[in-house]
Formats: C-alpha cells, sequence, structure tokens
C-alpha cells in the first residue's frame, strides 16, 4: 500500500514537495515513479527512480522544474516541484514496481490514493 501526502494549493511559481510511503505487504520495491492527472485529461507520466536511486527519469514538461528522489530505509519516494505552473494543476499519484524490474515502462503494479496539487495563476 503506498500513501502519497504534501499537496495542496500554491501560486504560480512557488514549490511544494510531495512524499509516499509503502507499508503494509513486504515486498521488496524496485522503481518508483510519479504520474498526474489534471481533469479531463488522461494520466501521464511525471518522473521515475531507480530502486537504489541511481537513475531517474522525467516527463518533458517538468524536466528541469522538479527533482524525484527516494528513501529505501524508509521506503520512501519524494517529488520536489519548484516553478510550478497552473498547468501542473492536478492529482498526484505515486507508484512502485516489484524489486527487478525495469525503470522505463508503465509496468506499475503498487498505486496510492492520489494527492491533489493546485497552482493558482
Amino acid at each position: 500500500q503506498l500513501q502519497a501526502s504534501g499537496g495542496g494549493l500554491v501560486q504560480a511559481g512557488g514549490s511544494l514537495r510531495l512524499s509516499c510511503g509503502a507499508s503494509g505487504r513486504t515486498f521488496t520495491i524496485g522503481p518508483m515513479g510519479w504520474f498526474r492527472q489534471a481533469p479531463g485529461k488522461e494520466r501521464e507520466f511525471v518522473a521515475a527512480i531507480s530502486w537504489n536511486g541511481a537513475s531517474t527519469n522525467y516527463g518533458d514538461h517538468v524536466k528541469g522544474r522538479f527533482t524525484i528522489s527516494r528513501d529505501n530505509a524508509n521506503r520512501s519516494v519524494y517529488l520536489q516541484m519548484n516553478n510550478l505552473k497552473s498547468e501542473d494543476t492536478a492529482v498526484y499519484y505515486c507508484a512502485a514496481k516489484p524489486y527487478g524490474r525495469a525503470i522505463v515502462g508503465d509496468d506499475y503494479e503498487y498505486w496510492g490514493q492520489g494527492t491533489l496539487v493546485t497552482v493558482s495563476s
């Protein structure tokens, strides 16, 4: 089970840090990622990080503004979002794959409940 938190209302140009922790099932977590879904739009990829944090991927729309990181000791992943824009408004979901999967690909098996980020212009 994944639990995301940290969403809220922020002005354009501001920052937020999202957190997501894993609990419950005793599985070894592999790559973790963040996705988002804006009203009326399809879910889109935001960022992903390998199991050891050595590799990261970002969607083109957030490169240079968002940073993904993880803390395996606490089974958590984070998303630092800077220079937020109104188009970043969405529900953000964290996701995880079992250990051994590649960082690329949408084969995530575990999903959090989502946290709402609203950016006012």
